[in-house]
């Protein structure tokens, strides 16, 4: 077994340079009345920042995180950080959870109680599972590859695939996620089906994912809709994408030395694609927002999590023309998470079994909305 129990451990001297780099910080001028308009609020980031000097307390949540049994795996000569906690009830189900950027493993942290245990919130022992929540190659506590492929979602879903069988021992499980993790989910289905029993996805993946429109040469006009609207949103929100599919390192220069920076770039996705309706406190709380961000200060993988952009954005798309996910799947869609696409376009590629339209919610499903989240995993895992 190549399996060890893992701790967070932050040395103090990182608290300090970062404590050091909030005093120095240089705030660029901003026009008057723009608010978010112009990108991340100016305001809101001096008020987010002082809080963060004088208030925010990494230690009490690097304490609270290890309540989580971690774990690192090597594979392959990757380091694979994860939680693995156990269900309690007669016969907990394997899942794996996968987070997307810019999140990590803190994403599904509040959903853990709620899976492993489900009787102590009202619910059923017989509905426990499992969970596995690694944090992807490149992103918080696992390695982060520089070699051309390493930072690509299929050599992630091979890693995962062995860390699930081989080190974990389970023959079959589920496998659940959302943006990134969404893409690599539907890689461990496509390539290792007889592992995987069932997939839960909050999005379906953009066209290029699902080599639209050469798989599906006669769209339907919810599909051409869906196209539009997807393009539509990459003219107003995927900035960020082209950047990082295209230079990278250009921008992990500024990121990984500015603290700040590094906030602006992230809070700005948190706001854009929640449910907040333009107040992100709403939807996370100032110290939820600073430990995600602290994850990635942290671990200095700002750069290496923006790879993953350029390296699968020179791999061919994931489903051919003509080619179908046979795995089980259920889809869940809330409301404010990027566009929502068609059943009749999911259908085509995958086998739906369980399709969900919320009426809350956002990008960050299991962040945003736990219990829903939860319980709706638990359905698709029942019907299974």
């Amino acid at each position: 077994m190549t399996v060890i129990p893992f701790q967070i451990a932050i040395p103090q001297s990182a608290l300090d340079d970062l404590h050091q780099r909030l005093r120095l910080v240089r705030w660029p001028d901003a026009e008057q009345n723009t608010g978010w308009g112009m990108g991340t609020s100016l305001d809101y980031l001096k008020e987010l920042t002082a809080y963060w000097q004088s208030q925010y307390d990494w230690r009490a949540h690097e304490t609270q995180l290890n309540q989580f049994n971690q774990f690192v795996a090597e594979i392959d000569g990757s380091k694979i950080h994860f939680i693995h906690e156990r269900g309690q009830g007669p016969k907990p189900k394997p899942l794996l959870l996968l987070h997307g950027w810019p999140d990590s493993f803190y994403r599904f942290h509040k959903v853990i109680p709620l899976l492993t245990d489900p009787a102590r919130f009202g619910g059923s022992a017989e509905d426990s599972f499992d969970v596995i929540i690694p944090s992807l190659p490149g992103f918080g506590f696992s390695s982060r590859p520089t070699e051309a492929d390493g930072m690509r979602s299929t050599r992630t879903a091979d890693l995962l695939a062995k860390l699930m069988t081989d080190e974990l021992g389970y023959e079959r499980y589920l496998v659940a996620g959302g943006d990134i993790g969404a893409r690599i989910t539907r890689l461990l289905a496509l390539n290792y089906p007889a592992q995987v029993e069932g997939i839960h996805l909050t999005d379906i993946g953009f066209p290029r994912d699902i080599s639209f429109p050469a798989a599906i040469p006669d769209p339907l006009p919810v599909e051409q809709q869906f196209m539009g609207a997807t393009q539509f949103w990459f003219v107003m929100e995927g900035a960020y994408a082209a950047v990082q599919s295209s230079r990278p390192q250009t921008l992990a220069f500024a990121l990984n030395d500015s603290p700040v920076g590094l906030a602006a770039w992230i809070i700005d996705k948190f706001r854009a694609w929640s449910d907040c309706g333009g107040n992100l406190e709403q939807c996370f709380s100032k110290d939820e927002l600073l430990t995600n961000i602290m994850i990635y200060w942290l671990t200095e993988t700002i750069s290496s999590s923006m790879r993953l952009y350029f390296e699968d954005g020179r791999t061919p798309p994931q489903i051919a023309a003509g080619q179908r996910i046979e795995v089980p799947a259920a889809v869940t869609l809330f409301p404010k998470d990027f566009t929502r696409p068609p059943r009749e376009i999911a259908a085509r590629f995958l086998q739906v079994r369980q399709w969900t339209e919320m009426e809350r919610g956002g990008h960050f499903a299991a962040l945003e909305a736990p219990t829903i989240y939860s319980e709706n995993l638990r359905a698709f895992a029942r019907m299974l």
